[in-house]
């Protein structure tokens, strides 16, 4: 890669994701952001979103892929390896700021020993426990009792072993670079701006860090073609999995044989999962392998997700309730607050069924409130850009020196 010359006042900023998309997008929406104002921007991320990120009309360079956890063994790629690998990146670029996506320690570790500002994107709510609250992707809602906030006080000991196992490790891989021992937890998150990309309205009650900031979410999705929708004016059900999740289809497969018979359309998606056999489709519904969330979410009456934050994000913005179905740790947590927040319900993942799922979407769609609060955040949605607003605080950062 060839830097071309300075131009103009703009910052040179490289964006580092992970490579999900759920972690991808706001990145690029970040990005594209930055660019807006002038700035000239690098995005780092794997191989397959190329096309991706330079239809975004943003330079790409391909990151390298390496184990974070459980830690690498001897002779396996970590991140301080990665981090090395990236310097020769870092000293042709000239970065004045790198962002590096909370799942991704290598270009934070790079960034450190550069010598550049440093901010993190966080693309889902915040992960770090507050005390006497329940910890990140339990899934459990805030304490209401003295009992229940000495209870999870408590489990804030075990916690602390875990986040001292994970210093532990960071610190090894901060050798490899060069950098000195942290005292921190979270060390791949950086102390000076971390930008959580979720709705204020999802965040519990809580004592903010210095230098964190809830931007709202930072909305991308890649161009799609329009699908046919079920014909009718029966309420819209959009049913969307999570893209890393869900092998076998089960959330799709439950959903359709939960709602064939009932007064709604449907629309679902596999999400590019491809079945490993066929999936009955109802007469009242379609079935396509992936679809755009722009013409979809404003026409739904409810989205059936696993709870990824991305998908619940867009249809919230769209003030769409959710029923979710959580299959993994942060998914927990996103279905957790949509309870909490009252704009959606959810069912556990081990009792997700055809039975269950026709209850919950009668339930959803039979109460006005859920979509009253999904309005609420909407309107704030509307008022607040996120990506903008993240792309301030990156100059504020590098800013302040």
């Amino acid at each position: 890669m060839s830097t071309p010359p300075r131009t103009g006042s703009g910052l040179r900023c490289l964006v580092a994701a992970f490579g999900d998309p759920g972690h991808v997008f706001p990145a690029v929406s970040l990005a594209r952001a930055l660019k807006g104002r002038g700035h000239e921007v690098l995005v780092e991320t794997w191989p397959q979103w190329e096309e991706t990120v330079e239809g975004a009309g943003l330079r790409f360079v391909s990151a390298d892929q390496y184990q974070v956890f459980p830690p690498p063994t001897s002779g396996s790629p970590g991140a301080g390896q990665a981090a090395v690998a990236l310097m020769p990146l870092l000293e042709e670029f000239r970065p004045e700021v790198v962002v590096n996506d909370i799942l991704t320690v290598a270009p934070a570790l790079a960034a450190e020993a550069y010598g550049c500002a440093w901010g993190t994107l966080i693309p889902h709510i915040y992960p770090v426990q507050d005390h006497g609250m329940p910890f990140f992707s339990v899934g459990a809602l805030p304490p209401r009792t003295g009992a229940g906030r000495r209870f999870w006080r408590f489990t804030e000991r075990a916690l602390r072993y875990g986040l001292e196992r994970g210093r532990d490790d960071l610190n090894a891989q901060r050798a490899l670079v060069g950098l000195p021992p942290t005292e921190r937890f979270h060390g791949g998150t950086s102390p000076d701006l971390a930008m959580v990309a979720t709705y204020p309205q999802l965040e519990y009650p809580r004592d903010w860090p210095e230098g964190v900031h809830v931007t709202g979410p930072m909305p991308f999705e890649t161009p799609f073609d329009n699908i046919e929708l079920p014909p009718g004016d029966d309420p819209l059900v959009l049913v969307a999995p999570s893209t890393s999740q869900d092998p076998d289809n089960h959330l799709v497969r439950s959903a359709l044989a939960a709602l064939g018979d009932e007064p709604v359309r449907v629309v679902a998606t596999t999400n590019r999962v491809v079945p490993s056999h066929p999936i009955e489709v109802p007469s009242n519904a379609v079935l396509v392998d992936w679809l755009s969330y722009s013409q979809l979410m404003p026409r739904s009456a409810l989205v059936i997700c696993h709870g990824g934050h991305g998908t619940v994000a867009r249809a919230l913005a769209e003030g769409v309730p959710v029923l979710t179905c959580p299959a993994a740790g942060d998914m927990n947590e996103t279905a957790a607050r949509i309870t909490w927040a009252e704009v959606g319900r959810s069912v556990r993942w081990s009792l997700t069924g055809p039975r269950s799922l026709n209850w919950a979407v009668a339930e959803v769609l039979g109460e006005p409130l859920y979509r009253i609060r999904a309005g609420q955040i909407a309107t704030w949605h509307r008022q607040h850009d996120g990506p903008a607003r993240g792309a301030e605080l990156v100059e504020a950062l590098v800013a302040a020196g």
